[in-house]
């Protein structure tokens, strides 16, 4: 095998933020402070989805940050959803992740591979906030083998019916629009896989256990099932067979979003640990100007922002039009090792107190998690890097 040359991985892009994008900055944390900083431990203790911020979500543009407006969205570049994942994660990494799941999955997908009929239909209402997606790809035997699914969908006349379950699904209890792999033709794999919209309400399709987590809380997840449902042959989502292929276009992209969630889950652990290491005292001097808290904050510091560069690289290079299987992972791995980093030190730092949920290190470890295992695993992410690497 020879590797990659150098050239295809690294580009030389300008990731500094225009006076415009740091407006839109500015604009989505103040939101965030005002509108979800004061219910976050109301709503992680609940494990409440605040259904009611959704169309708030929306009116700022944040439910349809990619889409063009003549369906209702924000037409925003990749680089600047990246802003809106990380000022919200930075507040809330639960929000972040419903808001990134939205856009990045369910959203894209249709706006990506669906008919013109779909996309008036189905994307207009969802990028405007109002209607919530939800996209069902993972199952209980196949997690990172997802060709290894058991939902089928079998033509019957003018319909096609769905038969499974789905696990792991986000906004699987109040989700108005689900997008669903299911096989089509089961010996020809990856190729036989298709993708169906299915609307709530639909006969055979039932919300299933919602999950109790360790983090994440205010971002339902749950089971769904399928069991005769049927759906007119117009709900089929891109070409028939090529819904398992589709699905790791999405998740190039969606892996960025991710990236930028954890880097904001990265920056909010951080900020609140360098607060607490300014205000608390020992030995008559605050902690901060110990040279061990000082050393753990520059570390912190160095990995944040790298992961933040590597992450709207990938961005930058999307917005070219740029292939990113390679960057998109290469930041989804990176910043979600670093989230989990920077939220570990961070309840070091707070001492007792991380361990109390009178402080926010605690959430955030607890939430920082999931980045490495939602949307692809490290391993998994390791596997793409290095088939990239050292492609023949």
């Amino acid at each position: 095998m020879r590797p990659v040359p150098a050239a295809v991985y690294i580009a030389a892009v300008d990731v500094s933020l225009s006076p415009e994008q740091r407006l839109l900055q500015r604009s989505v944390r103040e939101f965030a402070e005002r509108e979800i900083r004061p219910h976050v431990r109301e709503w992680d203790e609940g494990q409440v989805f605040p259904v009611d911020l959704v169309p708030k979500l929306g009116a700022l543009g944040l439910m349809g940050i990619q889409i063009p407006e003549s369906y209702g969205g924000a037409a925003m570049s990749a680089v600047e959803y990246c802003i809106c994942i990380e000022e919200l994660s930075r507040v809330d990494p639960a929000i972040g992740l419903s808001v990134a799941a939205h856009n990045g999955l369910g959203v894209a997908h249709i706006a990506r591979f669906g008919t013109e009929a779909q996309k008036g239909r189905y994307v207009t209402p969802l990028a405007r906030g109002e209607a919530l997606a939800a996209w069902a790809l993972t199952e209980a035997g196949s997690g990172s083998d997802a060709v290894a699914m058991r939902t089928t969908a079998r033509r019957e006349g003018d319909d096609w019916v769905l038969d499974g379950a789905k696990q792991f699904i986000t906004h699987g209890q109040h989700a108005d629009v689900f997008v669903v792999m299911a096989v089509t033709d089961a010996a020809r794999g990856s190729r036989g896989v298709s993708a169906f919209i299915v609307e709530r309400g639909t006969a055979g399709l039932e919300p299933g256990r919602k999950e109790d987590k360790l983090g994440m809380r205010a971002s339902e997840t749950s089971e769904v099932r399928f069991e005769r449902c049927r759906v007119p042959a117009g709900q089929l989502l891109g070409r028939e067979g090529l819904g398992f292929i589709n699905t790791l276009q999405v998740l190039d992209a969606g892996r960025i979003g991710i990236a930028a969630l954890a880097v904001g889950l990265a920056q909010g652990a951080f900020d609140a640990a360098r607060a607490y290491a300014g205000t608390r005292r020992q030995f008559g001097r605050p902690i901060g100007a110990f040279q061990a808290i000082r050393a753990k904050l520059v570390d912190l510091a160095i990995r944040i922002d790298g992961a933040r560069l590597l992450t709207y690289r990938a961005a930058a290079m999307k917005d070219a039009g740029r292939r990113t299987t390679l960057e998109s992972a290469m930041a989804k791995l990176h910043a979600s090792e670093v989230a989990v980093r920077a939220a570990e030190e961070g309840v070091q730092i707070h001492g007792g107190y991380g361990f109390v949920k009178d402080y926010p290190a605690e959430k955030y470890y607890r939430d920082a998690k999931l980045t490495t295992i939602g949307e692809g695993t490290s391993e998994i992410q390791r596997l793409v890097i290095a088939r990239q690497l050292l492609a023949a």
